[in-house]
């Protein structure tokens, strides 16, 4: 059983006559992260979760289905939950409760965050690895300096107990590497959340590759480091004005289209 049938989803251009015009926009930008993700090879299987939080309805996210792989993701077949992770509407898909625990656990005490991306990519978790953390070693980690949390591995996020101290170490940035395990950006947009994701997986393969050749490394002062943070965060959205995400969305308008259904 599908949540509309093909005839009352043409007659409303796409959306189940039972869902908002703004709920419908937000599984779109929803499941088109999650086909950018899969485009980029930031997935791990049916595994890790990009959750968002419903316009107008407070305690309601939107999640992938179990057992689907992100290129299969679309407007439609994403679940509604709440911050328990409980199914509330009406679905023939479950999801992945175990993955929800960290996400709840952002949405329900950051009122700032809608979009939250967890990963395991190989370049992420090498990172998280390392006792140093993310270093200022090129100019897509430097945007990050100093904005940076980490949070020590305490065993697969079974356990509701670790959200507070998981959100204890997040505080008010919007990336945290979980040591050893992944990595975790959140943002007030889905956009927001997918660039930091996005160069933040960038800085965690350039730093692999200069760790990995063996020569002598250049990092630049903890002064030039924050300079170029705070420049990033000075002219990023003026510069933007979103046309990356309108960019991603005709790739995958020409790729993928079936997204949108």
């Amino acid at each position: 059983m599908t949540l509309f049938s093909g005839i009352e989803r043409e007659a409303v251009g796409g959306r189940d006559p039972g869902i908002s015009a703004e709920e419908w926009q937000a599984r779109i930008d929803l499941a088109a992260c999650y086909r950018i993700v899969s485009h980029y090879g930031m997935t791990d299987m049916i595994f890790n979760h990009i959750s968002l939080r419903v316009p107008g309805e407070d305690g309601h996210f939107l999640l992938n289905p179990f057992g689907f792989f992100y290129d299969e993701v679309t407007a439609s077949n994403l679940v509604k939950v709440d911050a328990d992770g409980q199914i509330v509407s009406k679905t023939e898909h479950g999801i992945n409760p175990a993955g929800f625990v960290i996400h709840s656990a952002v949405h329900q005490s950051r009122h700032d965050v809608a979009c939250v991306i967890h990963t395991h990519t190989r370049a992420g978790v090498a990172v998280s690895a390392q006792k140093a953390g993310l270093l200022p070693l090129s100019q897509h980690a430097m945007r990050f300096f100093n904005r940076v949390a980490y949070h020590d591995y305490e065993g697969v996020a079974l356990d509701l107990d670790e959200r507070d101290r998981l959100i204890a170490d997040l505080g008010q940035k919007n990336v945290i590497f979980l040591r050893n395990h992944g990595v975790l950006v959140c943002g007030p947009t889905v956009r927001s959340a997918f660039e930091l994701l996005y160069y933040l997986e960038m800085a965690c393969k350039i730093q692999v590759d200069c760790l990995s050749s063996g020569q002598e490394l250049v990092i630049p002062s903890d002064e030039v480091a924050e300079r170029t943070a705070h420049q990033y965060e000075s002219v990023s959205d003026n510069i933007m004005q979103n046309k990356d995400w309108i960019a991603i969305l005709r790739l995958l308008d020409s790729t993928s289209p079936n997204f949108r259904h």
